[in-house]
């Protein structure tokens, strides 16, 4: 074939270059479409195979895996004849087909796995293969699709460092896309929405792609055609790719850590998130392009590479510092802040000024890598797709030792330690190769002469770096326990005064911690917020979660609690004689094994002892502890329960609006026996409006005739408990009143008497409203479905919000006499204080009043001025 003038042999040929920069926007585009496509399917299969620890390593393994098996396995299946704009272009299809295929097959894959799931290592492999089979097909097109434009490239330095901009671009795309996705794609429309977009890219790209390909023809260089002699290996190239290796060791390994700790900085949104994300890309991205140059111009950049791997010893004890030394001292109250917006403005800065320099570290190493190991002639998709494996496997080595074995054995700490001896290593492996006797020296020439030695530069670089890695290892500083007591908080409780911290601990999921004041008073904190507590309004409402079902179901016998907290919930049902079987559902193992232990008294001891899944029989009560997410659980058990109860993480913390969706009430009610009961924790504090109906009417039109009870603090809206029955029937208050006379039951009247209901129907005095009067209220609220999860992204506007009071005030605007709620003698209900209930004796009046019961349909709204505040 003759050579066309649009042939890339020759880089310099004006009829080449002038595709280059398009070239470029297509990977940029590329790169967005896989970035909402992560976070779409990061979030559609955590549905079906769970959000445990092992759970998110398997779907990381498989994302990064398949796409360093599509970088290996281009350049070995698909000949160098090919046309590289054509195969790309068929890649980029090939994505938005498999985008869509994962989306609408999602819930066949879901059906099968809940009708085949086991336990043990069984259920782990199965985990597996449903991770493989939906994320490895696209992930190797994704991955094949930098090879397969490599080809495009010739491998001189002016091509290498082309291809090192392609990387730049393709990062930064996926900036593009971790914004695009969690700013806008999922906070204002859903997961089908995302990935049409993402789609819409992807076959945009393929259409561009080939019809760029139809305008140019490709010219394989010689040394590529069919019996040419093999180009001869770079000297050394072994430890330029176990370099690289270790780079992405490092990189991922430290934003596995970094992301664990900023976000007890920021708070655990999926905004924060986001920006976390969006920051380190930045970094990459702009660190490529940097690498790019340095490698069109540089005339050693095996010397180049070193000296990026001996800075990032310096960085990464920068970020250490910052993140655990600096930030959490900045004297910066988020509550002041006058709209989500400037909040997010403060913490990208904050991210960029603790994590920008070793990111951009990490991304030059790449394109330096490749100079250092490309050699005239050598197949540019076979050298990309080796050095990007190379680093992919890397990096997936770092992001599942870190997350499972290194943070929750031996904490972040530690692991940012282990982090900056790697980087030393990795800059002391390239030295040391650059020395004229290193093993592969007399290999054949490259483009970096061999045995050039250290230079004086060098020299100094090999001797320092052992000794700036010691003494920066041995001054990472530790988290601060108030950081992770109060996380985004911090310093405002710096200035009001912190507890002491009896334990502080970084688990499998969580970091969490305990801490009394010097009044007596304990506090249990997860992922920098405080989520139980022995003070009176927390206690109430720890243990209305389990007494209101407890006590309406007459005689209950096994129950389900979703999340282990201080173990005061679970614990309440300790009392109940009928009550004969109790299953806690933890995801993470710190919070029962050693959290729950400080609680013992306010959670009668049912954890104590407990540290493995096996049932142990306690007080003649049958108690499991799974360690599994609770929506995970009740998606694969074939177990019923009397009683499910739930109190989850605020719905603003990224991951928990799983729990609030319509298709969990769904799953929770399908685990009902007759006459079961639900309840579910609804917060109102570090909460908005629309967040707080949101949660209401999800949970109500999955039990249309639920109820609310409110807990309040000093005689404010403060949290709020959502009941629902399987089987709607009224509540006898007559009837719970005798039981409560009998003997057996005296510990239930003592547990209802600690946290204020002196008289056991008291408890129901917290009535706070019924859902057919709540239905004009909540008509316009937003229904959270798995498809959207838009709780978290509604709530994650509202965590600074302390507007608790005045939604509760609204809700109770709606709430009627329950009559329709509560049966039994008038003279019984007045003998109940209606304080509890913030308009007590306006409910008290309606409840006298009635003296027939309310219609079927929905009462009218009870106006504001009606009720006695």
């Amino acid at each position: 074939m003759a050579t066309s003038p649009n042939s890339p042999a020759a880089l310099g040929a004006a009829p080449a270059r002038r595709f280059l920069p398009l070239l470029l926007c297509l990977f940029v585009g590329s790169g967005c479409a896989a970035l909402i496509y992560e976070i779409v399917w990061f979030q559609l299969l955590q549905l079906v195979i769970g959000a445990t620890a092992a759970s998110l390593g398997l779907l990381l393994g498989s994302f990064m895996g398949g796409m360093c098996l599509g970088s290996l396995l281009l350049p070995r299946l698909i000949s160098p004849r090919a046309h590289p704009l054509r195969v790309y272009a068929l890649l980029e299809a090939g994505i938005g087909i498999c985008g869509l295929l994962v989306l609408w097959g999602e819930p066949l894959v879901q059906h099968i796995y809940v009708a085949v799931v086991g336990h043990g290592a069984g259920a782990v492999m199965l985990r597996g293969l449903v991770s493989a089979v939906c994320l490895l097909p696209p992930t190797i097109l994704m991955g094949a699709s930098l090879p397969a434009m490599a080809r495009w490239m010739e491998t001189t330095p002016k091509g290498v460092a082309w291809l090192g901009f392609f990387y730049g671009g393709n990062i930064a795309g996926a900036v593009g896309g971790s914004l695009l996705a969690g700013f806008y794609l999922l906070r204002v429309y859903d997961m089908a929405t995302a990935t049409y977009a993402a789609v819409a890219i992807n076959f945009t790209v393929a259409l561009i792609g080939y019809l760029i390909a139809n305008e140019t023809d490709h010219v394989q260089p010689q040394a590529k055609t069919r019996g040419s002699a093999q180009v001869p290996r770079a000297p050394g190239a072994w430890v330029v790719y176990l370099t690289i290796g270790l780079s992405g060791f490092t990189a991922l390994g430290a934003e596995v850590v970094w992301t664990r700790l900023l976000s007890l900085l920021l708070g655990g949104t999926v905004y924060a998130f986001s920006i976390i994300l969006a920051v380190f890309l930045v970094g990459l991205g702009l660190g490529s392009s940097v690498g790019s140059f340095w490698a069109r111009y540089a005339a050693r950049p095996r010397l180049a590479f070193a000296l990026c791997q001996a800075g990032l010893v310096l960085t990464i004890a920068w970020t250490a510092w910052m993140v655990a030394g600096s930030l959490p001292y900045w004297p910066i109250d988020p509550t002041w802040a006058p709209s989500p917006g400037t909040m997010f403005q403060l913490d990208m800065a904050r991210c960029l000024w603790a994590v920008f320099p070793p990111t951009v570290l990490w991304g030059a190493s790449f394109p330096l890598a490749l100079a250092a190991v490309a050699a005239p002639g050598e197949d540019s998709g076979k050298l990309v797709g080796g050095v990007y494996a190379a680093n992919t496997v890397g990096a997936i080595l770092g992001s599942l030792l870190f997350s499972l074995i290194i943070i929750p054995h031996h904490g972040t700490q530690h692991a940012e330690m282990g982090l900056i001896v790697a980087a030393a290593l990795s800059a002391i492996l390239l030295l040391l190769s650059l020395t004229r006797n290193f093993p592969g020296q007399n290999s054949p020439a490259k483009m970096e002469p061999a045995g050039s030695g250290l230079g004086w530069s060098g020299s100094i670089v090999l001797v320092l770096v052992p000794i700036w890695a010691a003494i920066l290892a041995a001054n990472v500083p530790n988290i601060p326990a108030g950081l992770v007591g109060y996380g985004r908080l911090f310093q405002y409780y710096v200035n009001q005064g912190l507890p002491k911290f009896d334990f502080v601990g970084e688990g499998m999921t969580s970091t969490v911690a305990v801490s009394h004041f010097a009044d007596g008073s304990r506090n249990f904190h997860v992922s920098g917020k405080i989520e139980a507590s022995t003070i009176p309004t927390d206690m109430r409402l720890q243990r209305m979660l389990g007494l209101l079902p407890g006590l309406i179901n007459p005689a209950p016998h096994s129950v389900l609690i979703v999340g282990c907290g201080a173990g005061v919930t679970a614990g309440s049902f300790m009392n109940f004689p009928t009550i004969d079987r109790i299953v806690i559902c933890e995801i993470e193992p710190l919070i029962p094994q050693v959290v729950a232990q400080y609680f013992g008294p306010e959670n009668y001891h049912i954890v104590e002892g407990i540290k493995e899944a096996n049932p142990r029989t306690i007080n003649g009560k049958n108690i499991q502890i799974i360690y599994d997410d609770g929506r995970h659980f009740l998606l694969t058990t074939h177990e019923h329960f009397d009683i499910i109860t739930s109190d989850p993480i605020h719905p603003w913390v990224k991951g928990s609006a799983v729990l609030y969706t319509k298709e969990y009430f769904e799953l929770a009610k399908e685990h009902l026996n007759p006459g079961g009961l639900v309840t579910q924790w609804v917060p109102l504090y570090e909460s908005n409006r629309a967040a707080v109906l949101s949660e209401l009417r999800t949970f109500f039109e999955v039990f249309p005739e639920g109820t609310l009870w409110g807990n309040e603090d000093n005689s404010a809206g403060y949290d709020s408990v959502v009941l629902g029955q399987k089987d709607p029937a009224p509540i006898n208050l007559e009837e719970i009143a005798l039981r409560l006379q009998r003997p057996e039951y005296k510990p239930v009247v003592d547990s209802l008497a600690n946290v204020g209901f002196d008289f056991g129907p008291d408890l129901f005095s917290t009535y706070a409203g019924y859902g057919p009067d709540m239905q004009p209220l909540l008509a316009d609220a937003e229904i959270n479905s798995d498809r959207n999860l838009r709780l978290q992204y509604v709530a994650g506007f509202g965590l600074n919000d302390n507007a608790g009071a005045k939604i509760y005030e609204e809700i109770l605007n709606y709430r009627t006499a329950p009559t329709r709620v509560m049966t039994g003698d008038p003279q019984l209900f007045n003998l109940v204080h209606w304080t509890h209930a913030g308009s007590g004796a306006g409910l008290m009046n309606m409840i006298m009043q009635s003296n027939t019961p309310a219609p079927d349909a929905p009462a009218p709204a009870t106006p504001a001025s009606s009720l006695d505040k």
